[in-house]
This record gives structure tokens, sequence and C-alpha cells, in this order.
């Protein structure tokens, strides 16, 4: 039987609801604090790391996500199509290629997942359902952190973004499904009491990261290929907001979104296993691809970089199955490069 070709998170999730319910590249010069010299857009070239998933005859996909390093140094992903029983979070050992399964259930399509700097929990969306819950870092003591309506609707939520205080911030990709620019920016209190919508009329809202200096979100919209960026306050609300790069993907579209030490973002892509890198303004640095010649994977959603390293973990998804790829990123890994 033919399989299908496995789509984007926010796509596939409408199926994948109704199943719950049912580093080498050219002038790649080092500096000397292990980063690599940002200069002229270059190929950043990506090296397997493992295969994690392969497709699931359920659901006729696996797509890995939400790459993040826990205090252990393992890295945690999620896979969002993964049917019950299957593993739907995964714990990695980069340095020995091992995994095994961290948390299953008979609901959840989980999208991202990010520890929280509050309470040191691991938070994950869940798209299908528009919740949010938390893990122990050990996978246990599963608790719905929110559900509900935000503002009168109900919230298809896919990244997230912690402030240093342990407030969320929410991609809420309504819309998708119908093609319409409902897309919402959602702030949760860190107690997960008040919901609040930042930004709406966005177009499948995707990848949000704070900046370097936590002044602002970069936000990504899947159907407009495009990445906007809201000042904030610093107080919960947003000051101004405007169209910061727009991306040339072709086929491809904007995914999640990663911000490395210096500020540059990797901006994943769906629809070609690669990512594009910019920096704080705009100017295209970089692309990671893949091997060339390598079948069978068609979407890069995610990034984690090594924190206070340049070791890049990336997860890339195909009909081949669900892979881990490293690459050598641009500078140092921080909060705003782990997870989300």
């Amino acid at each position: 039987m033919r399989r299908r070709r496995p789509i984007r998170t926010l796509a596939a999730l409408t199926a994948v609801g109704t199943l719950a319910l049912a580093g080498c590249g050219t002038d790649t010069r080092a500096s000397r604090d292990g980063a690599v010299s940002a200069g002229a857009d270059r190929t950043l070239r990506a090296h397997k790391v493992m295969q994690l998933t392969q497709v699931h005859e359920e659901t006729g996909m696996t797509l890995l996500e939400g790459p993040v390093f826990d205090e252990q140094g393992n890295l945690i992903v999620v896979d969002v199509t993964a049917p019950a029983g299957k593993p739907k979070v995964l714990r990695v050992d980069v340095r020995k290629k091992t995994s095994r399964a961290l948390h299953t259930d008979g609901r959840g399509a989980y999208t991202s997942a990010q520890f929280s700097p509050y309470d040191g929990r691991l938070y994950l969306t869940d798209y299908a359902h528009g919740e949010i819950v938390s893990l122990a870092p050990d996978g246990s003591g599963l608790r719905t952190f929110f559900s509900g309506e935000v503002e009168g609707a109900q919230m298809n939520p896919d990244d997230i973004a912690f402030d240093e205080a342990g407030n969320l911030y929410v991609s809420d990709s309504r819309g998708l499904s119908e093609g319409a620019a409902q897309g919402r920016v959602v702030r949760i209190d860190r107690d997960g009491g008040k919901a609040t919508v930042l930004a709406e009329d966005l177009a499948a809202t995707n990848g949000i990261s704070f900046d370097a200096d936590h002044l602002g979100l970069w936000i990504s919209e899947l159907t407009r290929n495009r990445i906007s960026y809201l000042r904030l306050d610093g107080e919960g609300g947003v000051t101004s907001r405007h169209t910061a790069i727009r991306v040339d993907g072709g086929l491809a579209q904007t995914d999640s979104i990663a911000v490395d030490a210096d500020g540059n973002l990797y901006q994943a892509l769906h629809g070609r296993a690669a990512m594009a890198v910019y920096d704080k303004h705009g100017e295209r640095l970089a692309t990671v691809e893949v091997p060339a010649r390598t079948e069978g994977l068609e979407s890069a959603t995610n990034v984690a970089i090594t924190p206070g390293g340049t070791k890049a973990y990336m997860t890339v998804s195909g009909s081949a199955g669900g892979y881990l790829y490293t690459f050598d990123a641009l500078a140092q890994g921080t909060r705003q490069s782990n997870g989300g």
C-alpha cells in the first residue's frame, strides 16, 4: 500500500485529532569560542545522528518535533502523529545514539516540548485538543496546565516560548484548516490562571521564540512564509508588530523558530529538509541542508542548539521515517534555542 506523504505538524493534525477521538559547508571558519563565523549565505551541511521513528501504520506518517535538552544533556523529542500506545515523547542520548519512551497516552497529539524556568516541568502543546499539559522531567505526573477557550475561541496551540519568569507565550494556529488568517499569539500566566491574546489575524501561527534580549518575540506564519516581530512592553503586553522577514521558501513553508546567543534566527522549513538562517536584521546568513541524494526526508521541523555550545540537533521527517541530524550552529545555544 502506498503511504501518504507526511505533512506539516499543523495540517496533519485534523486527521490526527479524528484518530485520537475514534556541519560541513562552504566557508565554515570557526571563531575562538567555537562558533561559526557569519558571512554571505552559504550551506551548512547537516549529518545524520540516528533514526528515531518509522512511519506508523495507524496514522500513515511520523513527524518529529520540539527537540529540547534536559538538565542531564538528554534530548527530548515528540512524535506528533504517534498513535495510542506508541511513544509520544522520547528521551534521546545523543552521545550513545539510543532512545527510549518517556511518555505515551491514548489521546495527545503533541507538537512541541519546552522546560519551564519556573517549575522545571516539561510542557507539551496538544494541538488536536487545544490543551497544554506538563510532565515531571522523568515523564511521570501528567497534568493539564491549560484547557478551554481564550477570549471566546478554542486554541490550536503549536509552539511555546517561556519568558524569564516562567510565563508562557503560545503560537495558536487557529484557522489553518479553513485557510483563514485567524492565528493568534496567546500569553498564559505561569500558574495557568489567566490567558490573554497578544496578537491576532495571523496566518497559521507556528514558530515562536524570544529574541536574544527578551525584548520581543519572533513569530512565523506558515501559510504566508513570513516572520513577524512583536515588541513587548515588559508587563505582558505588545507595543508594536511588523513583518520582519519574508522567506523565499518556494514549495516549502515556515515552521518552527530558534534563536542563538547572537540573535540569529533558525527558521525550519516544512516541505524541505532544510533550515534558513538569518541575522536579526533579516540578512540571510546560511542554509542548513541534509546531504544531497537523501531520499524520503521532506521536512525539517525544529532544532535545539546545545546550551552553552554550538552543536545543533535538527528534527527531520518524511516517508523514510523520523531522524535526528546535527550541524554546527553560528553561535552558542541558549533557552531561546532549546525547545519550543
